[in-house]
Order: C-alpha cells, then sequence, then structure tokens
C-alpha cells in the first residue's frame, strides 16, 4: 500500500473540533460554496498549508531496567498462563471427582442410622429404666421435628455460615490454620476448620461402611474415619461437596443429628436427650439444647453423666454463641444460664452399673455384647435397695475407714429366690464396664465357709448340741507334713457344742467335725448349694481354704434361707426386642434342686442366728429383726467377710486389698459386718419384721470326733513265743 493511501493519525489539532466532522480545506477542488469567514487562528497556524503535528518520541524502555522490566514481565506472563491453565484442570478434575462420589451416595433414609451395633436399655423390676449399653440410637430425628433450641445451638456452635458455604469453608480452614500455628502446632494439627457438612462426611466414613472382616475391631475402623491426614482432608472436602449437591442442607443437617456421637453410647441427638434429660430432642430448651451442642467438641470430657459442672460451664458458652447470632434473646440467654440443664432422675442416679455389667456378661452374647438389634431386658434390680447398698458403702468409709486407704469392698443383696436386688463391686458406684469385685474376683473365703460343714453334719443327724472336743489338734498331711489348725484367739475351750463352734468361729471344732462327716461329702453339700470353684481337697477345706466370688457365697447362703435348696443367682427377667411384645428370654436362674432337707437348714439357720446375736457377727445386728449369718476372716486378714440375711433379703459383704495385701485390724466382724448393717437397716426400712424360719435343736446324740484307725501293735518274736505259751499254759 503506498503511503498516499495510508490512514493518517488525526492531528491534534483537529481534537479540538466536535464531533460533527472535520473542517474541509478551502482549496478542495469540491468545494463549491465561498469559504466561510475564518476564525481567528495563532500565527502559528496562518502561514501556509498546516503541517502534521511532530510524533513525540516512543519510549523503548532501553538499557537494564528496560531489560530487567520485559524479563519480568515475560515470567509473569508464563506463571499467568501455566497458573490458568492449571487451575482449569484441577477445576475439572474436581468436577469429576464430586461427580463420581455424587453418583455414590444413596438416598437419604439409608444415612440416618448408621451403627455397626444396637443398643441396650436395662429396665429394673419397676419397668424404669436405669442403665443403657451399646449404642443408644432414640429414632430418626429431622431438623423439622427436633426443638427450634437445638438447631439454632448446633449451628451457631458448629457451623454459624452452614447455610451459605458449599460444604467447605475456605476463611473457616484459613482461621483455623492461624489459630493452630498461633498455638505452636502445625497447620492441620488441632483446629480444623471443618464445616456441618465436613463432619457428617467424617461420621459418614466417607461411604466407607464398617466390616467386621476387614477390621480388627470397631473402634479400629472408627479411628481410621478419624485420622486427619492430608490427603483425607482432600477426600473429605470432595465428599462434602458432592453432599451439597446431592442433599439439602436440611438433609445434611438431619444426618448429623442422627449420626453425631454425644457420650454415654448416645448415638444422635434423639438419642442423647432421651439419656440425659429423659425427654424427647423436640422438647429440650434453651439450657439443654445448648448442653446437647457443647457435647460436640468432646463428647466424653463434656457428657453431664461424667461431671455435670463442667458441661453446664460448656452450656453456658453455647448460649453466648447464640445470643450474640441472635438465635437468643438477651431475656432467654439469662434464663438459660440462671437455670442450667439438670440430668434425669435415671441418669443422674447412674444405679447399677456393675449390676448392668454382670447382666450384659451373663445373658447371650448375640442379645447384649455384640447385639445389632435394639434390646430391652427387665432385670430383678430394686434402685432403692441399690441406693441402700451405695449409701452404706460410702458412709463406712468415709466415717470409719482411715483416710487414704486402698482397700475396696463388694456388696450383693438378693432375694432367698436368688434375684438379685443390688451390686456393688467396689467404692466407686457411679462407673461402667469397671472391675466387679462381686462377680469377677475369686478370694479365699475363711470362716464364712463353716455353715456348710455344720449343713452336712445336721443333714446327717447331727444336733446343734452335739459336742466336740476343742483342743489342740494335730493331722499328718501326705506331701506337706503335719497340720495343726488354732483358733484366732490361740485359745482352746474344751468339750463345747456345734452351736458354740459356729457362733465363735472355733476353728479346731469346724475341722473336727468335717473331718468325722467327710471332706467329700462337705464339698458335695457346698458345690450344690452353688459354689462351682475348685474346693480344696485337704483338711483346710472347713477352714475355707478355697475360693469363691461373693455372688456366689451369698446365693449359697440363700439356699439356707430358702430352707436348703439350690440358688442360681440371677439378674434377667425378659429379654425382648425393641417394639416388639413377644419375650424371646426368660429369667435364667432362681431355685433349684433340693441339697439338704427343710429341717436341717431350719437348725443351722437357728445356729446361725446365734452367731449375730450372741456371737462373732454382734455388730450386724438389726433392731427389732432376728438376724443370722457368718463372718469369715481368712489367714493374715487378707479377706474379711460377713454374709447374712433377715427373713425377706440376703446380703453378703467383702473386704480386702486387690493386691492381697493384708487388713491391718479388720476382721470379718468388723468392718464388713458393719457394711452389712449400715446397708441392711436401710434395705429394711419402712418393713415390718418377720421371724427366721429356724427351729430350736434337737437334743444331743453324739459326739462328732473323727475315729483315728486303730494302730497295730509292733511285736518282736520273744513277745511272740511268750504269747503262745500263755496260750498253751495259762498264766498273768
Amino acid at each position: 500500500m503506498s503511503e498516499s493511501k495510508r490512514r493518517k493519525p488525526p492531528l491534534v489539532a483537529e481534537k479540538r473540533y466536535p464531533s460533527g466532522g472535520r473542517r474541509k480545506s478551502a482549496a478542495s477542488p469540491k468545494s463549491t460554496k465561498a469559504p466561510a469567514k475564518k476564525a481567528p487562528v495563532k500565527k502559528s497556524a496562518r502561514k501556509g498549508t498546516r503541517k502534521p503535528a511532530s510524533k513525540k518520541p516512543r519510549k523503548t524502555g532501553g538499557g537494564l531496567s528496560g531489560l530487567i522490566r520485559r524479563f519480568f514481565s515475560w515470567i509473569w506472563g508464563l506463571v499467568w498462563g501455566f497458573t490458568w491453565r492449571l487451575s482449569l484442570i484441577v477445576g475439572l478434575l474436581i468436577a469429576l471427582a464430586v461427580g463420581l462420589v455424587y453418583s455414590t451416595l444413596p438416598e437419604l433414609s439409608a444415612l440416618l442410622d448408621g451403627r455397626a451395633r444396637g443398643s441396650v436399655t436395662l429396665l429394673d423390676r419397676e419397668g424404669q429404666v436405669f442403665a443403657w449399653r451399646g449404642d443408644q440410637f432414640g429414632g430418626v430425628v429431622t431438623t423439622d421435628t427436633v426443638s427450634p433450641y437445638l438447631k439454632n445451638a448446633v449451628v451457631a456452635t458448629e457451623d454459624r455460615r452452614f447455610y451459605s458455604h458449599f460444604g467447605i469453608s475456605p476463611r473457616g480452614v484459613a482461621s483455623a490454620v492461624r489459630i493452630n500455628l498461633s498455638e505452636g502446632r502445625g497447620p492441620l494439627s488441632g483446629h480444623g476448620g471443618s464445616t456441618i457438612t465436613q463432619q457428617t462426611a467424617k461420621l459418614l466414613c466417607l461411604g466407607v461402611p464398617f466390616d467386621p472382616e476387614a477390621w480388627e475391631s470397631e473402634k479400629a475402623y472408627e479411628d481410621d474415619c478419624r485420622q486427619g491426614s492430608l490427603w483425607r482432608k482432600v477426600k473429605e472436602a470432595i465428599y462434602s461437596m458432592a453432599m451439597e449437591v446431592k442433599y439439602s442442607k436440611d438433609d445434611i443437617l438431619t444426618i448429623y443429628f442422627n449420626r453425631a456421637f454425644l457420650g454415654a453410647g448416645a448415638r444422635g441427638f434423639e438419642a442423647a436427650s432421651q439419656r440425659y434429660f429423659g425427654k424427647s430432642a423436640a422438647e429440650v430448651g434453651p439450657a439443654e439444647a445448648a448442653m446437647l451442642a457443647g457435647l460436640l467438641v468432646a463428647p466424653t470430657r463434656y457428657a453431664p453423666t461424667n461431671n455435670l459442672k463442667r458441661s453446664q460451664d460448656r452450656a453456658r458458652v453455647i448460649v453466648g454463641l447464640m445470643e450474640d447470632q441472635g438465635y437468643l434473646s438477651a431475656s432467654e440467654a439469662q434464663g438459660a444460664r440462671n437455670n442450667p440443664a439438670k440430668l434425669s432422675a435415671a441418669a443422674a442416679a447412674r444405679a447399677g452399673g456393675y449390676f448392668a455389667d454382670w447382666v450384659m456378661s451373663s445373658g447371650p452374647e448375640f442379645f447384649t455384647r455384640n447385639t445389632t438389634e435394639d434390646v430391652i431386658i427387665r432385670t430383678t434390680l430394686d434402685q432403692r435397695l441399690q441406693t441402700s447398698a451405695e449409701e452404706a458403702m460410702q458412709f463406712v468409709f468415709q466415717e470409719k475407714v482411715r483416710t487414704g486407704s486402698k482397700a475396696q469392698a463388694a456388696i450383693v443383696v438378693m432375694s432367698a429366690d436368688g434375684a438379685v436386688r443390688a451390686m456393688v463391686g467396689g467404692r466407686q458406684t457411679r462407673v461402667t464396664g469397671a472391675f466387679n469385685r462381686a462377680t469377677q474376683a475369686m478370694r479365699q473365703t475363711g470362716s464364712a465357709f463353716k455353715p456348710f460343714v455344720y449343713a452336712t453334719a445336721l443333714e446327717l443327724g447331727y444336733s446343734p448340741l452335739d459336742t466336740v472336743m476343742d483342743a489342740p489338734y494335730c493331722q499328718n498331711i501326705p506331701g506337706s507334713g503335719e497340720w495343726c489348725p488354732k483358733n484366732y484367739t490361740n485359745k482352746y475351750y474344751g468339750q463345747v457344742t456345734l452351736v458354740r463352734a459356729l457362733k465363735d468361729s472355733l476353728n479346731v471344732p469346724a475341722v473336727k467335725v468335717s473331718e468325722s462327716v467327710g471332706r467329700d461329702l462337705v464339698r458335695r453339700v457346698a458345690s450344690d448349694f452353688g459354689i462351682d470353684s475348685d474346693l480344696a481337697l485337704g483338711p483346710a477345706l472347713a477352714l475355707g481354704a478355697s475360693e469363691s466370688t461373693l455372688i456366689e457365697m451369698t446365693g449359697a447362703y440363700a439356699g439356707i434361707l430358702n430352707g436348703g435348696s439350690s440358688v442360681t443367682p440371677y439378674g434377667l427377667v425378659e429379654l425382648k426386642l425393641m417394639g416388639d411384645d413377644a419375650s424371646l428370654m426368660d429369667a435364667g436362674g432362681g431355685i433349684g434342686e433340693r441339697v439338704i432337707q427343710a429341717e436341717a437348714a431350719q437348725q443351722l439357720i437357728w445356729m446361725m442366728e446365734k452367731v449375730v446375736s450372741d456371737g462373732s457377727g454382734r455388730r450386724a445386728a438389726l433392731p427389732g429383726w432376728q438376724i443370722a449369718g457368718k463372718t469369715g476372716t481368712t489367714q493374715a486378714a487378707r479377706d474379711a467377710w460377713f454374709i447374712g440375711f433377715s427373713a425377706d433379703y440376703v446380703a453378703g459383704v467383702w473386704m480386702g486389698y486387690d493386691d492381697n495385701t493384708p487388713l491391718k485390724g479388720v476382721t470379718g466382724g468388723g468392718l464388713p459386718a458393719e457394711i452389712w448393717h449400715e446397708t441392711m437397716i436401710r434395705v429394711h426400712e419402712g418393713l415390718t419384721p418377720s421371724p427366721l424360719p429356724m427351729r430350736a435343736p434337737k437334743p444331743a446324740t453324739r459326739t462328732p470326733e473323727p475315729q483315728p484307725k486303730p494302730k497295730k501293735e509292733k511285736k518282736n518274736l520273744g513277745q511272740a513265743v511268750d504269747k503262745l505259751l500263755k496260750d498253751i499254759f495259762g498264766g498273768n
């Protein structure tokens, strides 16, 4: 193109004219009109034809600075080009991943109850709930059915921008990283900045179900679901965004309400509300809603059944958040602070933890410990009696045991048919899953075993008034040498009746009676009464050298009270699935076969009544009541027992150290008898005294002394000859 045809750039001067068109030159051949009057122009514009305005020289940025600028411009262009392309690729990959996860998400109803195991609700003898085991699920709740206070408390506490983000909150993550770094932790350690959607994704374990064959335990599975590696966070974010696409915000919140773990075995807010407050999640007020929402950060730590004061303090923080975000008015918030949430009577009592654990361990595993169903078990527990036993334990240890003592004790109360009414397995009464000294501790029984020696004798026709010599006595035990039992007092009392031997807990007479009637028969009687432990084979059997549990011993004494029939202690009355009327299982214990005749049992009760009224068990006496029982103290006082009964209840008490350290100054007639007394005086409160089913003894008929085998005389040859001559010829 020629230079003349190029479009010339507009002159600077031309910009002064309005946009109506460029003024034409007077010398133009196309002009037919007379030129208009020229406006005055500047002197420089009057001479000849206008010259084009000169262009300012273009800056080329030469030199070093220009070179540097061009270099950084090139770098920026390179980075920007790479960044937007990479961002596009990452975005497409995320969209693809979200789409893939979206395609795997099930319907909402399939995500509301994801427990790997079922729950067990335990009812007392009156049908009242007293304990829960397993994973409790109170039923499905939604954002529409829960209390508005609860919904607002959860959003205010966990994710106040829940209804505005897309599943993840970059602002929340940045804030969490900043807080973690300021507190000296790693950027991903501690606060996670997780949204409710992300927390729900974690509760769902990113869609991976629990498989018993793939995981060694449910705990290992849950630990893996909670791990917070960077890759896990990435997958969690993708899963969360897919959920936001699949479900509505309220759907996600509904899943969260039903899946969250809230302490004490409660899964979901309905179960937690029932567990702690005895009411539905639809009925909770601001204070209760704040307490439930406060559990989310640390369910075990803030569970009100563990520490009510700590849980209430946490709830006050939640109330403040609800007020700041406009969910509560100032008056509502102040009301919640002034009237903090409190536990229901059943939750506050936490009664029968040891008993509940025992029932769970003794029931069928597939309906108790590893149930996949929701089960209801009606039991024999009497909560009034349970409270009596717990209060008695606490009273004696506070008032009569030195501060700092590590001694332990256990209590069992049952009816004569073996129905366990109360159980305390240790000094800490409000526990779950603790070592139960009433059912698990095998301890030497000491003199508490002696009633079974005398039961055997009475069954064979002996009378309580028969006598036995209390004097030094020794036996040669094969493989052990000579064994010489002694009385606790290191004294001997000569010829004594059987009733005195029992009431004063004399050892030598007990051994002699056992040897007289036969150890095998004593072992058989004790075993038939329910003492299933391995019983000693030697003569020390009579002195309680064998080990047993408190519940076994108490059940054996119940057999004496009921007239001589065996007893199997039991706590389960009925088991059925939640929602079903049909019972799947009924009581698995109670009275069994007869062991001794009723007359022998009644005479034994008469003997045991003397132990309390005039013997070693005086501290157990209850004013106005006939009480029978027996003390027991083992060698070196490592174990101390008192087991006894009224006409209505049997109770057993054991005391000792878990490591078998000897007790100092404690015998069965001391602190154990006092614990028994404090328990039973509360148990019998309001009851009318009834006489014991005992019978006066028959007259004495024999002396139960062991009969030694006659010794054969050793004769020498001279003696034999002399005897022969005397036989032939006679002589003195």
